[in-house]
């Protein structure tokens, strides 16, 4: 019922994903992230919020993407029903969908990221979310919400969109968490607004003395 991607950037070292739905609440249920580990998105006709952390625990322990979505996928019962994308943080990917999700699903991996779906219009849609990533020359938050605009002109989820949501992790920044839970007209569109937003203004002014990775002990002036 989602149709997610999950995306690294080589040039700052952040990893981000973006989802979107035809249901409820999208980012709590699908995107998970940790920079010591790498992102996470869970999703399927019946989503364990468990696979989204378990895989991030595996890679933060040492497990490739494909590793960690094959042990956390393989002991569950109920994996028919479930689906699960990983991005390690060496930028591997690897993705799982069970045979019970509703067509289109599936996957596709692209340089440092991965695209996943299913209650897809079309296949096409995640060529659309992956190549809507990989053509926008933007910043790397711009180009996450660039790729669910594409999919969304693809066809999307084919029962239409509820919500929509964004997560960027960066070494040098706060986490960038944005969720709509709810639009019944364009919740790409209002995560849109919501992030120009966040990253203007002066709340964009405040985050800047807000404690990061790489700086934990920062204080205001």
């Amino acid at each position: 019922m989602t149709f997610s991607i999950l995306a690294h950037d080589p040039e700052t070292g952040a990893i981000g994903g973006a989802a979107a739905t035809g249901s409820l609440c999208v980012g709590g249920w699908v995107l998970r992230g940790d920079l010591s580990a790498g992102m996470s998105a869970s999703q399927g006709a019946a989503p364990s919020t468990l696979w989204g952390d378990d895989v991030l625990t595996m890679m933060q322990q040492g497990a490739d993407a494909k590793s960690a979505i094959d042990n956390v996928t393989l002991p569950d019962r109920g994996r028919a029903h479930r689906q699960l994308s990983a991005l390690d943080r060496h930028g591997g990917v690897a993705a799982f969908t069970g045979d019970a999700n509703q067509p289109e699903k599936g996957s596709v991996a692209f340089t440092g990221g991965i695209a996943a779906g299913n209650m897809l219009a079309r296949a096409s849609v995640l060529e659309a979310l992956a190549e809507g990533f990989e053509s926008a020359d933007m910043a790397f938050d711009l180009r996450l919400l660039a790729a669910l605009r594409a999919a969304e002109k693809a066809g999307g989820d084919y029962r239409g969109l509820l919500s929509a949501a964004l997560l960027v992790l960066h070494p040098d920044r706060p986490p960038l968490t944005l969720r709509v839970d709810y639009h019944p007209d364009d919740p790409i569109g209002a995560l849109d607004q919501l992030h120009q937003r966040a990253t203007g203004g002066d709340y964009a002014a405040w985050t800047e003395q807000v404690p990061t990775l790489n700086d934990p002990e920062r204080k205001l002036d």
